[in-house]
């Protein structure tokens, strides 16, 4: 266990840059960008920014109005550019699941930004030019792949683009190439980590994991550093990566290994605030609310006070890596994710942190939700991490989630391999009772 290989910090004196001294580019760059905006010739932007005066710095940026999700779906697909369509070099988009897809595009510049911020990223969960990533994130429209891919690239790493799924292949590249890093979604590592182990995998060598797309705890980061850990002989990182497409994708922001809990935002690019989610009002470090997003350097595409939906709170404590941008708190979950069961709010993490915390219980689970009565009914479905007896984890189970949730949910807890397993895409842990996975 005794490897110790130091990463870099990509950007330098960018990453490092005394806060006064970014306040003041943050402010120049949001003044830039919005007497850009007035300029564009489109009805969006037009009607945005009417009635909002000249921008001078930080000090107006709550002058701004906000912009929500369903901008992008009602000026679908391409009438929030702030360009012309022949400046563009790529799209990307959403999966349109809850409707139409939201299209976001990208100039020559915003690709080198995409580029630029997903290498800080590896950097910071302890990358260096001289390792080989495998990036296992899916490709295509999805940011994910691609993001992470050019960062690798940009970094100066030897990148695998294995995309997502085919986890035989996958095991035999990491132990054929040496990868140190691997990228991908947290619910595919611990997929992952769980065939290595299960096919007597051996020869691995990474040692640091970017893993996003999907909400994790750190319940699941014990499991993840205890698995790969064991797989590759020497401590394993596990750091999350944070990002929406409609920001620019992952590399908005990201856990250094030396200060897991919090992640830094790349700030010098996109601009943070905490708001209550009701009213809109700003709160201050410590206060857990909605995050909102200003692309500051974004050209095709840029966003102005994007409310994200996603609940953290801003960390104001010095990171022991040396960077100085802010951190967040890692994710509590969505404003649109709360269940309502039995009259009480419940957040999906908050029960894979009781659940996963368990040593006993592997890292497969569902939540089902039953609506069939006037109150909602929760059941949490897992399975054993090995021998044990499935009924007196499901009791313990029961009274640490009534404990913590303040609401009595069911628990079925099946054999080992019992869940279905998700190779591809993000992990889906909510259901409904209809169409629920049974524990085996």
């Amino acid at each position: 266990m005794g490897r110790t290989i130091r990463g870099v910090i990509f950007s330098g004196a960018l990453e490092t840059m005394a806060p006064d001294d970014r306040a003041a580019l943050q402010g120049a760059r949001l003044a830039d960008l919005v007497e850009r905006l007035r300029k564009v010739d489109s009805p969006y932007w037009r009607v945005k920014l009417d009635g909002v005066g000249p921008v001078r710095g930080l000090e107006d940026l709550a002058a701004l109005p906000f912009t929500v999700k369903s901008e992008l779906r009602d000026t679908y697909p391409l009438g929030m550019l702030a360009v012309a369509p022949a400046d563009c070099v790529r799209v990307h988009a959403s999966s349109g699941t809850r409707g139409r897809p939201t299209i976001v595009a990208y100039t020559r510049g915003d690709v080198e930004v995409f580029a630029e911020v997903n290498a800080r990223a590896i950097a910071c969960a302890g990358g260096t030019p001289d390792d080989v990533v495998q990036v296992a994130y899916g490709y295509g429209l999805f940011t994910g792949g691609l993001g992470l891919h050019y960062g690798a690239e940009r970094l100066g790493a030897t990148t695998v683009p294995a995309s997502g799924g085919n986890t035989a292949l996958q095991l035999q590249l990491l132990a054929d190439l040496g990868a140190a890093g691997l990228c991908c979604t947290p619910s595919f590592a611990l997929l992952l980590a769980e065939r290595a182990a299960a096919r007597g995998v051996s020869g691995l060598r990474v040692r640091y994991g970017v893993f996003g797309a999907e909400p994790w705890s750190p319940a699941l980061r014990t499991k993840l550093e205890t698995a790969w850990s064991a797989l590759a002989g020497g401590t394993f990182d596990a750091c999350d990566i944070y990002g929406l497409s409609e920001v620019i994708g992952p590399g908005v922001a990201m856990e250094c290994r030396e200060g897991k809990g919090a992640l830094h935002v790349f700030s010098d690019h996109f601009l943070p605030e905490i708001v209550d989610p009701s009213t809109g009002a700003p709160l201050g470090p410590g206060e857990q609310g909605e995050l909102v997003l200003t692309t500051l350097t974004k050209q095709a595409q840029p966003v102005v006070r994007y409310r994200t939906g996603d609940l953290t709170s801003l960390v104001d404590e010095p990171c022991p890596c040396g960077r100085t941008f802010p951190r967040i708190a890692r994710l509590t979950g969505r404003v649109d994710d709360m269940l309502v069961i039995r009259g009480v709010n419940v957040y999906p993490s908050e029960v894979e942190a009781v659940v996963l915390a368990d040593p006993d219980v592997a890292g497969q689970y569902a939540l089902v939700v039953d609506r069939s009565a006037t109150l909602a009914t929760l059941e949490v479905r897992c399975e054993l991490a090995g021998d044990g007896d499935a009924d007196r984890v499901a009791d313990r189970l029961a009274a640490r989630l009534a404990e913590r949730l303040r609401v009595r949910v069911a628990v079925a807890v099946g054999p080992p391999g019992s869940l279905p397993r998700q190779e591809t895409g993000k992990a889906k842990r909510v259901f409904d009772a209809a169409d629920a996975p049974a524990t085996g």
